[in-house]
């Protein structure tokens, strides 16, 4: 025996009409959270990979022939103080300092992209020497490893030029201070990864 069903029986609700409260910002940091746990399974693996081929030279150059260890330990610092200055951007921010946090990030900016530039010159000098990362396994890894971190601080650039322009027009918003929160976390984790590069790949190498 079929039931007749009346036309409101009929409208299947495949979703809550009721919108319910979200935490301001909760969700955001999670997730941000999650990416950067994935930034570390990214690295992890080129480290892993780095383990494995940093001493396949296949009879070329190794780090000891072509690392300068004063030019990375410039660059290392350029990293660090960027880091220090970011912490007098967020600093400003809790003071709602709008023109103070907009200075530092700048100067954040400056160390940043003082950094990208070290770089770059290594691997067109690398490059210029003959070491390019099909010479061997050891280079593949290095250019991988050193390159992917120097594209997110790259990333990293544009993300902070980008809020500068956003505070300068909207000031320092709830919305603004929690993508500074962000980008706070995305840059001091950019440094420690570093730290475990020039541990990893160039102290260790040269030893």
């Amino acid at each position: 025996m079929t039931k007749n069903l009346t036309q409101p029986e009929l409208q299947a609700a495949f979703y809550d009409l009721d919108e319910h409260d979200h935490p301001e910002g909760g969700s955001t940091m999670l997730g941000f959270w999650m990416y950067l746990m994935s930034d570390c399974l990214i690295f992890a693996m080129l480290f892993a990979a780095y383990g494995v081929l940093g001493g396949s030279f296949a009879a070329g150059p190794g780090p000891k022939d072509l690392f300068d260890l004063k030019l990375i330990a410039l660059n290392t610092a350029m990293l660090l103080f960027s880091s220090i200055t970011y912490g007098f951007a967020m600093l400003a921010m809790e003071k709602d300092n709008r023109g103070g946090t907009q200075l530092w990030l700048l100067v954040t900016a400056l160390f940043g992209a003082a950094f990208l530039f070290i770089e770059l010159y290594e691997f067109s000098h690398l490059i210029h020497e003959g070491a390019t990362p099909m010479r061997s396994g050891f280079l593949t890894a290095f250019f991988s490893l050193v390159g992917t971190h120097g594209l997110h601080v790259t990333f990293g650039l544009i993300w902070l030029f980008t809020l500068v322009v956003q505070i300068g027009k909207k000031g320092l918003i709830p919305a603004n201070k929690r993508r500074l929160m962000c980008l706070s976390l995305f840059w001091h984790f950019l440094d420690v990864i570093w730290i475990g590069v020039f541990t990893f790949v160039y102290l260790m190498g040269m030893l």
